[in-house]
């Protein structure tokens, strides 16, 4: 039932939105009803009855979102775009704001998502896989909650656990090449940072696959990766950041991957006054940016893959318990994008995007996961 249901009310949100469209620092918890100043459409009224009837899956007469992420709701990057996707979804829809809770340490994922569960919400899409391992008891203790995880890549499907995952591997070598193509046009120099947490799988696979792009451009190009949190999952330490960037930059760098959570965009503004080329880690909107300035949008922006599932549970192409793995070159959500590029850069992107497509890099892939994962 739960499913159908929620089938449903795709299809109600997605018609709502096809009518109104038609003319990424604290250590502490948080829990808010998230808010969106956002100007609201003056397309003309419509009917959200049906949507919400369908999406109250535990019929109390409202319908509203849980979100659950690791680091903080507003870090302007990888965080944020689930809570901005849900929150929008939530406004146009005419729903409840959604509860959402941030800084969710590893440790405590288990309490807060169950804290989440009873405040009689009606789905909760937790952001990272970090948090998720409570979920195979949590979605058998809470069924009539409808589950989603942007997990990433090898987390365990589970039959009541809708998810998302990308390839880092293919999403990392467009970040380094897009570095490689704008640090060869500005001809300053030839190294690139890449600060992190603290040297986890997940972060090896980005930043050998970030190196190998990088070097496809310019084999004398190279990247250092810099570790600046606490073990495990500590990618909000500002302060580790902004030293560990500084030691770059007075090492040469011109170039700056912040592949970070709380911490990211403290180093973005950083980069922008020492003038580094600099990107985004998982945002789609970043090149829209008017406040900072970013040179490479990185996509693995979680709003946009919940904002497809939605689609697909409409078209009856995804249900409860599948995961939808997206792929650069195949699908338009995951990928790096220059900001501003010359007609050059976007024709060797575009080419790049169709390599990896076609499978070109696949051995390669597969060499940066076997070092990553298993040392090999």
């Amino acid at each position: 039932m739960k499913k159908s249901r929620f089938a449903l009310a795709a299809l109600a949100v997605a018609s709502i939105l096809v009518a109104a469209c038609s003319d990424d620092n604290t250590s502490s918890t948080t829990t808010t009803a998230a808010t969106d100043d956002s100007t609201m459409s003056t397309e003309g009224p419509v009917d959200t009855t049906a949507s919400a009837l369908a999406m109250d899956t535990n019929g109390d007469g409202k319908v509203q979102f849980g979100i659950a992420a690791a680091g903080p709701r507003d870090d302007g990057g990888y965080y944020q775009a689930l809570v901005d996707k849900a929150t929008q979804i939530s406004k146009d829809n005419g729903f409840e704001a959604p509860i959402v809770v941030d800084n969710i340490a590893t440790e405590n994922a288990a309490t807060e998502l169950s804290n989440l569960a009873e405040q009689n919400v009606d789905a909760i899409f937790v952001g990272a896989s970090e948090i998720a391992d409570p979920l195979k008891d949590l979605v058998v203790k809470y069924p009539d909650i409808f589950w989603y995880c942007n997990c990433g890549a090898g987390y365990p499907s589970d039959p009541g656990l809708a998810q998302s995952q990308d390839d880092s591997s293919e999403i990392s070598y467009t970040a380094g090449y897009a570095t490689g193509l704008l640090m060869k046009a500005k001809g300053t120099g030839t190294s690139a940072a890449f600060i992190g947490c603290c040297d986890l799988n997940f972060e090896k696979e980005a930043y050998l696959a970030y190196e190998l792009g990088l070097q496809a451009v310019d084999p004398s190009y190279t990247m250092t990766y810099i570790p600046t949190g606490n073990f495990p999952y500590d990618f909000d330490n500002t302060a580790g950041a902004t030293e560990a960037l500084n030691g770059a930059i007075t090492n040469g760098a011109v170039a700056v991957y912040p592949y970070l959570g709380g911490a990211h965009e403290p180093l973005v503004k950083l980069a922008n006054e020492k003038g580094l080329i600099v990107m985004s880690a998982g945002s789609s909107k970043a090149c829209a940016r008017t406040d900072v300035k970013y040179d490479i949008q990185v996509k693995f922006d979680g709003g946009d893959y919940l904002d497809t599932i939605l689609k697909e549970i409409l078209a009856g192409t995804f249900n409860e318990g599948d995961t939808r793995t997206f792929h650069v070159g195949v699908d338009s959500e995951p990928g790096a994008e220059i900001c501003k590029p010359t007609a050059e850069q976007t024709t060797a992107m575009a080419d790049v995007f169709a390599k990896i497509a076609a499978g070109d890099f696949a051995a390669d892939f597969g060499a940066v996961k076997g070092k990553a994962y298993s040392g090999g």
